[in-house]
């Protein structure tokens, strides 16, 4: 998504605010999955992401389809709220953002190179935090 014009100011305190609400969100999905199925898998972070790719779907569907949120709306909801639910959302997005562009080689490598080396770098961390300790 490009950088939205306007007041810097302006724009960080709708990421601020979207953001934090994200977050909340988040936090409140995992309370209420762990209650409901207890916390043997992470259905709260499934969930999020889950409802975060639909969501940016719905709003991809207008950026490429339908009128343009304007830069303020995308600023609030895309990049605070689903980026404070969840960065999944992004990941989706623009993934089919490739496809769509018919660059399906590109879509592809985005999608091992996220998952192969975001699984790849948590483990560097934790084996260098275990290191460390």
């Amino acid at each position: 998504m490009p950088p939205a014009s306007g007041n810097i100011f302006t724009n960080i305190a709708l990421v601020a605010v979207g953001g934090a609400a994200g977050s909340v969100a988040r936090y409140g999905l995992n309370i209420a999955a762990e209650k409901t199925i207890g916390p043997k898998f992470p259905a709260g972070t499934l969930a999020a992401n889950l409802l975060g790719c639909l969501v940016i779907g719905a709003f991809l569907f207008f950026i490429a389809d339908r009128a343009q949120p304007s830069p303020q709306v995308r600023l609030l909801a895309i990049t605070g709220f689903l980026g404070g639910l969840t960065t999944f959302s992004s990941f989706g997005s623009e993934t089919i953002q490739l496809f769509l562009a018919g660059t399906p080689g590109r879509a592809i490598a985005n999608i091992a190179a996220n998952v192969i080396c975001g699984l790849s770098a948590v483990w560097l961390g934790y084996t260098l935090a275990k290191a460390a300790a």
